[in-house]
């Protein structure tokens, strides 16, 4: 193969419509209202384990604030947000609170009282719940005072259509022992997924071949980091 052809497609923005509900359809009404800057609550935590789909969220309802014309910041763990920056700012995201310097946490409780006072929005995701955080107990109860939600993982039922849905939509069936050694060797989020399943759809296109386990066990060992 062609070394370009090792390289991964970038995955597809996230959005709240792409976003795969599984057991989430009460969370995305949420963060929907949200992005939409309705009367109702302005501040929501997310929470759950690695590929659930949180970090998801917190960019789709990013683009849709900033498609509304809000001035929208989104902010890692390793970006944390200071308060003196955000005086113009109607909203904003951070991710992965867990991780934050205790330097962080006090610019973040800040920057919720800051917001509450302005009618500005926040919405913060952590791999746990409030009371779980190892977080400053001020910033602990200003998260905890708004809606908190539990973002589900996918069944491996739902993972597995949403991968096939995914390709049915780029035009092609993925073979189901396809789908099975993806899911059993590649990292799990859908945003990887999916930028594998737009790469093997390429390599299919280039190399006028169909789409196999040894088509795909090609593109993992060259693609992915082997450890």
């Amino acid at each position: 193969m062609k070394q370009l052809a090792f390289e991964l497609a970038s995955p597809p923005a996230p959005t709240l419509d792409n976003f795969v509900v599984g057991e989430n359809a009460e969370v995305l009404a949420a963060v929907r209202a949200l992005a939409r800057g309705g009367a109702g609550e302005r501040f929501v935590y997310l929470w759950g384990g690695s590929g659930s789909g949180r970090t998801h969220l917190l960019r789709a309802v990013l683009r849709e604030w900033q498609g509304a014309g809000r001035v929208a910041r989104f902010h890692a763990s390793d970006d944390p947000p200071a308060a003196a920056a955000i005086a113009a700012t109607d909203a904003i995201a951070v991710d992965d609170v867990q991780q934050l310097p205790p330097p962080a946490q006090i610019e973040l409780f800040n920057i919720y009282n800051s917001l509450k006072e302005s009618s500005g929005m926040l919405l913060v995701a952590g791999d746990v719940p409030p009371a779980r955080l190892a977080l400053r107990p001020d910033l602990l109860t200003r998260l905890a005072w708004g809606l908190v939600y539990e973002v589900r993982a996918l069944s491996e039922d739902d993972r597995r259509a949403a991968v096939h849905s995914y390709a049915r939509a780029r035009g092609f069936e993925l073979p189901a022992e396809v789908t099975d050694y993806l899911l059993s060797r590649a990292p799990r989020d859908l945003s990887s997924l999916r930028a594998l399943v737009d790469t093997l759809d390429r390599l299919s296109l280039e190399q006028k071949r169909a789409i196999t386990v040894p088509l795909a066990r090609e593109l993992l060992q060259a693609a992915l980091p082997r450890n």
